[in-house]
């Protein structure tokens, strides 16, 4: 890893951090499901789900915290979660 890696990885964190924050505030909140959950070879588990908005289905995936993992049944394959979403860009969401 060089030197200026570091630091877009940083920045890259930060974009993420501050997308997650936006959402969380002013997100539209919608109905969606989880169609598979997968553990990646870094040990992060996957949730990949779908929503609709305005009879647009749009899917997307999310690596779930410890927070999340702790409860196990919430985003097992076929669960209904919450998803929020931007309601200027609707591809744009996280799980709630």
């Amino acid at each position: 890893m060089g030197f200026f890696d570091r630091f877009k990885k940083e920045d890259e964190v930060d974009l993420n951090a501050q997308r997650i924050e936006f959402l969380r505030e002013k997100g539209r909140i919608t109905d969606g499901t989880i169609t598979e959950t997968e553990t990646l070879e870094t040990g992060e588990t996957v949730a990949h789900y779908f929503y609709f908005v305005q009879g647009v289905e749009f899917e997307s995936s999310e690596i779930l915290t410890e927070e999340q993992l702790a409860d196990g049944t919430k985003y097992a394959e076929g669960a209904s979660v919450g998803i929020r979403f931007d309601p200027r860009n609707h591809g744009n969401s996280i799980l709630d």
